[in-house]
């Protein structure tokens, strides 16, 4: 039995859908854990906290969905 692709995961998914997704980079491996913004055929763009990352597809190793992140928690307040 073949595993699905990870590139064909990102062209199937839904715009808006939160993933993260390992790719390959000249020191290794990284990955982007973001909402996914678009899908080419040739590349996919994450949002990620701390800017938008463009992942050529040719370059994903893995991609799944992952949950919606959980609630901040409240900041504490120091008693008197």
């Amino acid at each position: 039995m073949n595993a699905p692709r990870p590139q064909d995961f990102l062209l199937n998914a839904v715009s808006g859908t939160r993933v993260v997704v390992r790719y390959r980079v000249d020191s290794g491996f990284t990955d982007a854990l973001g909402y996914l913004l678009a899908v080419a055929e040739d590349a996919c763009t994450i949002r990620t906290r701390q800017s938008d990352v463009e992942i050529p597809l040719a370059l994903v190793v893995a991609a799944k969905e992952v949950p919606p992140p959980p609630p901040r928690r409240t900041p504490r307040t120091t008693r008197p």
